[in-house]
């Protein structure tokens, strides 16, 4: 390809190096002033350019012969400039401006200039002559200020290539080269466009002319001469005044004005694609309807018609409210989309248009739009890229509305969704229960049932064992959220078979099985607050204990067990009460941290659960089997065995105990359960002489419990409240006897050697001593 005749075939890595070798050779011959030799090298890579058997590789060979063109075009023009600013012997002339004229430059300079020009022109061959006159084409500036007549020169001569690709990249190196000048009219770059539509008509026959798409090689090459459109296409719009662009369509033969607009119009559609893309937007929205009419008279098939309407659409869609004449344009839309039986190209063009019929709050249309969906996804099935569209359709028509009854009620809407799979489906599910359960609750029967259903689908499409937590924690909290909305009024019993369907169908979802939990306690107080039948708040109970064992927390299930049980004792379920007690009871063992570690808010949570549980035993009556202190023991040695849990947050356990014990020793307990049913501790244990004095033994256990608990804490300004607190909480619950006395001395003598003496919560906790004693 580059020495002998007969070699013809050589690999594209060869190419590139060879390349290389070449542009290394060219600048080695200029340094040693062999021009000679470095013009017939660049002759040789222009040269290569007229080889386009390997297509898909001429790209790539355009962009590293044209660095070679442009390499030398700056040793020609370097050299040119330094024959105008300095004499052969290296005398100064004068420094050019960036701006220089013609009339600035030298007899000398100008001669170098015009025989370089001279030899370029004695190129045999056009392609390379061409490529190497750009290469060099911002020397004209040395010779003449106007430089129209050679571009327009220049372009004439590119129409003598006859091969596409060739001739395509040429015309693109050749408005590469004039931007370098310092000026230039737009013309030439019309008349490239021009002679590029010619081309593109050869090989593109009207969409009507042929049953199929493209053969390959034509696509391959349409492919490939794309880019050299889109960048003539920006360099024309770059500059151009808006006043100049009826103008400048009327040349592209894109006429918009009614009058001129026909069937007829030589439009091709890969160059309106690129015209549309660079069309300011106040333009585009203007002349909206004609530029519709444009896009649908671009007939041949050098671009899908369906992009050329999509990208129109979108751009439309940038400013909305500017749009003229919205409801032709929309029926005009309607018009073209009933052409289309493609479910890919329905889909593209509705999808593009939709943000306009919704802001212009065309209901009936979007009705319409939904039926002509329904219509052709029931004949073909559902590829990835029509999921892909038909998400951004649904997404944009739940965000629009409001209210979700307004959604559910549109065509087909729920049959269409009901046909889309994978993460399609599964966004948009999350996006509609997001939507309707974002405020208000949910009371609508008929809406509930459909929303559990898209809820159900989003739920079955999650892969719970493969799926990261972060990937499903946003969809199972919208499903949560939906169920805590939802409310059936004064249908309680329907309201618990709600409940209980969402148990079944979304047993993976603990944060749901917790808000199940909430719901029907809250269902069991609406109940007692009506007056409804002892069975339904059995079933609600019932229901609980069923449902919190499967709940993966242990803290968790301690918290529900309480709240249960507390519900349980207002309604005076003692059976159920000392059932969800003993449940909780049996979970503290379990609720040991992690790893070794467990978060500050549960440790909190973890003490105050505790210190409610002893709140709770005041009204639990005891066990005549087990006694009354059975629970506080089983407290005390989880605290005691458990070493994670801080001394700080072991003294409000053991004062909440220390507390639990001076109530239940009363005559009268100071508070009790709502229900008539609950018999109180002093009437259970009434003249039972063994109740008594299991309190005075649980008494004396903690006594001494929280002494030693107060002297693990290391912190010496902490240890000293803790005792002071230790001290006031045996003074306000018991008689001062012997042991606590001793007890409370012990804490003193802790607080005083860890506090100052100023201190006025050691001060206070004195006097409340001295006047107990």
């Amino acid at each position: 390809m580059f020495e002998e005749e007969d070699v013809k075939v050589i690999s594209q890595q060869e190419c590139l190096s060879k390349l290389q070798e070449l542009k290394v050779e060219i600048n080695r011959s200029w340094s040693a002033d062999d021009r000679v030799t470095s013009l017939r090298l660049s002759i040789k890579v222009a040269r290569l350019l007229t080889e386009t058997s390997v297509i898909q590789f001429y790209p790539t060979l355009f962009i590293l012969a044209t660095d070679i063109m442009d390499l030398l075009g700056d040793l020609v023009w370097n050299r040119i400039k330094r024959k105008a600013e300095f004499t052969e012997e290296g005398g100064y002339i004068c420094s050019l401006p960036d701006n220089f004229k013609e009339s600035d430059i030298c007899f000398d300079a100008k001669e170098t200039c015009n025989n370089w020009f001279s030899k370029i022109g004695s190129v045999r061959e056009l392609l390379p002559r061409i490529y190497l006159e750009l290469a060099i084409l911002p020397c004209w500036r040395f010779l003449d200020n106007h430089h129209e007549d050679v571009l327009q020169r220049l372009v004439m001569m590119t129409r003598g290539i006859a091969d596409p690709l060739a001739s395509a990249y040429c015309r693109l190196y050749l408005v590469q080269c004039a931007q370098r000048l310092p000026e230039h009219d737009t013309g030439f770059l019309i008349t490239c466009i021009n002679d590029i539509k010619l081309l593109l008509l050869r090989l593109t026959p009207a969409r009507e002319a042929v049953d199929r798409d493209l053969s390959g090689t034509s696509e391959v090459l349409l492919t490939l001469i794309e880019p050299t459109i889109e960048y003539i296409m920006r360099c024309l719009f770059k500059d151009l005044r808006e006043m100049e662009i009826n103008d400048m369509l009327l040349a592209l033969g894109m006429g918009i004005n009614p009058s001129i607009l026909s069937e007829n119009c030589s439009c091709v559609s890969i160059i309106l694609h690129y015209v549309l893309k660079e069309l300011p937007i106040g333009f585009i929205c203007c002349n909206a309807l004609e530029i519709l009419h444009l896009v649908e008279c671009a007939k041949d098939s050098s671009f899908l018609q369906s992009l050329n309407f999509k990208l129109l659409g979108h751009r439309l869609c940038e400013r909305v409210p500017e749009v003229s004449k919205v409801l032709l344009v929309v029926d005009k839309i309607f018009q073209v989309l009933s052409c289309y039986d493609n479910l890919d190209a329905y889909l593209m063009v509705a999808d593009a248009y939709l943000d306009i019929i919704l802001e212009s709050h065309l209901g009936t249309s979007l009705n319409v739009i939904l039926d002509g969906i329904f219509e052709r996804v029931r004949d073909e099935k559902i590829g990835e890229n029509e999921l892909v569209i038909l998400q951004s359709i649904f997404s944009k028509i739940v965000d629009h509305f409001a209210n979700i009854e307004h959604i559910l009620a549109l065509n087909h809407f729920v049959d269409i969704l009901d046909m889309m799979r994978g993460s399609s489906r599964n966004v948009i599910s999350t996006q509609i229960l997001s939507m309707a359960a974002r405020n208000s609750q949910i009371r609508d029967p008929t809406v509930i049932e459909v929303l559990l259903e898209i809820a159900q689908a989003l739920y079955d499409g999650l892969d719970f064992s493969n799926m990261r937590k972060d990937d499903y924690q946003h969809p199972s909290h919208v499903i949560a959220r939906f169920v805590y909305m939802v409310d059936h009024g004064t249908q309680l019993e329907s309201h618990l078979r709600f409940l209980a369907q969402c148990r079944g169908a979304f047993s993976s979802i603990s944060e749901l099985q917790e808000i199940l939990v909430h719901s029907s306690n809250n269902l069991a107080i609406r109940a007692m607050r009506d007056g409804n039948s002892c069975n339904f708040i059995k079933s609600c109970l019932a229901f609980n204990e069923v449902t919190i064992p499967a709940i993966p927390s242990n803290l968790r299930q301690l918290n529900l067990y309480l709240e249960t049980a507390e519900v349980a004792l207002l309604g005076g379920f003692i059976s159920h009460t000392d059932g969800l007690i003993d449940a909780a009871v049996n979970c503290l063992p379990n609720v040991d941290p992690v790893n070794g570690t467990r978060s500050t808010e549960d440790l909190s949570l973890l003490v105050s659960l505790l210190c409610k549980l002893c709140c709770m035993l005041v009204m639990v009556p005891g066990s005549l089997e087990h006694g009354v202190t059975r629970i506080p023991k089983h407290i005390l040695s989880l605290i005691d065995s458990q070493s994670w849990i801080l001394p700080r947050m072991k003294i409000r356990v053991l004062s909440s105990v220390v507390y639990l014990s001076a109530a239940l020793s009363q005559n009268q307990l100071p508070y009790h359960a709502v229900s008539g049913q609950v018999i109180s501790n002093y009437q259970l244990y009434f003249d039972v002489p063994s109740y008594h004095q299991e309190l005075l033994s649980l008494s004396g256990v903690i006594l001494q419990g929280l002494v030693n608990v107060v002297m693990q804490e290391s912190s010496v300004a902490v240890r000293g409240k803790m005792a002071l607190e230790a001290s006031n909480c045996i003074a306000s619950s018991f008689v001062m006897s012997d042991e606590a006395l001793e007890a409370c001395s012990k804490l003193m003598e802790i607080a005083k050697s860890c506090l100052s003496t100023g201190d006025k919560f050691l001060h206070s906790t004195l006097k409340v001593l001295y006047l107990k004693k």
